[in-house]
């Protein structure tokens, strides 16, 4: 710019200035157009480093970081939080996808398909753990063929605990009632009022089931006819459970190798799975209410990271904001559970 203003100054043309310089005179209007020189647009233009870039060292550590045996298998939405209770903080997690993507190293974790976002209507509302209950069954191979297990298991939709398990070689509501008035007395269920979530099968509507759950205070919801995805508590927990990398790629030997591998997953789910849809805080430390801390302290971590780098942040810090009500979506007629419901407490 100033030597075409200094050219033109001598008596040049702007067109023959532009020239010089290879540059078109409709780029020259358009830049002193106003009171500012506007600034290079071109694409082949040079321009300076922005300062809130990373640098190649801070960059390089967080392919290191991903790349250490307790991450490697983690996302960046799992590995950022963990970080953060460590009170490390390297970037945030774009930054962690977007290093990743550009050292190609970047892909779906994992065996399943890639999540996908489906509303649907609620109906069912927890504020605490503890209210809503979700249970299902799911099937395991044996090493015999045709034979399956049964996996009874049942979640507490807030915190996203599992409650209670069992495996048995059949489908009998007599098996479901006995479990569920287990996971009631470890949880301490004394009050009426608790919302137990199933499909539709024969052990969900046994008579001995609902008897049980009528001697217990807890109101029964059901799914709708036809609707496949009414549990989707259940059949996203499933879903984690048989994705995750220690699931036996084998069939199970027996009843007894079957509930040990569940045991040690349920311990891995409740207390060391850090859950994407509760603010990444692992199950059990939403039940007994230390997510509110743990997610303090995370905020304390980020407000630190951005005190010391402020430059580059161009927007407030990553909310940490605990997760609030869940909803559950049974069948759309409600009114025959409300009156469960009422007459229980």
């Amino acid at each position: 710019m100033t030597l075409i203003h200094d050219a033109v100054a001598g008596g040049a043309s702007v067109l023959h200035a532009c020239g010089e310089l290879a540059l078109s005179p409709r780029t020259y209007q358009r830049w002193t157009q106003g009171d500012e020189i506007k600034t290079d647009g071109r694409p082949d233009a040079r321009r300076p480093t922005p300062a809130n870039k990373l640098s190649p060292e801070e960059r390089q550590q967080i392919v290191a970081t991903c790349n250490q045996a307790s991450y490697q298998r983690l996302p960046p939405s799992q590995i950022v939080p963990a970080l953060a209770d460590q009170a490390i903080y390297l970037a945030s997690e774009a930054s962690f996808y977007r290093v990743l993507r550009e050292a190609e190293q970047l892909q779906h974790r994992g065996k399943g398909q890639a999540p996908r976002t489906v509303t649907h209507p609620t109906s069912d509302k927890a504020t605490g753990p503890n209210q809503v209950w979700s249970w299902d069954i799911t099937f395991l191979r044996t090493t015999i063929a045709g034979h399956f297990l049964r996996l009874y298991l049942v979640l507490d939709i807030y915190s996203r605990k599992i409650v209670g398990w069992e495996i048995h070689d059949t489908e009998r509501a007599m098996y479901a009632a006995q479990l569920i008035r287990q996971a009631c007395l470890a949880e301490g269920i004394r009050e009426p009022g608790l919302v137990l979530h199933a499909d539709n099968g024969s052990p969900m509507k046994g008579a001995t089931m609902l008897v049980t759950l009528q001697h217990l205070g807890v109101v029964p919801s059901f799914s709708r006819p036809s609707v496949s995805n009414d549990n989707p508590y259940s059949e996203s927990l499933f879903g984690t459970m048989k994705d995750t990398p220690t699931f036996p790629a084998k069939p199970f030997a027996n009843i007894e190798a079957a509930r040990e591998w569940v045991h040690e997953f349920v311990g891995w789910y409740n207390t060391t799975h850090r859950h994407s849809g509760i603010q990444f805080v692992t199950p059990a430390e939403r039940h007994s209410g230390q997510h509110v801390e743990i997610l303090q302290q995370r905020t304390a971590v980020y407000e630190a990271a951005k005190h010391r780098h402020p430059e580059r942040w161009s927007r407030d810090i990553r909310n940490w904001t605990p997760a609030g009500e869940v909803w559950l979506n049974p069948e759309k007629t409600t009114s025959l559970r409300q009156e469960m419901r009422e007459s229980a407490a």
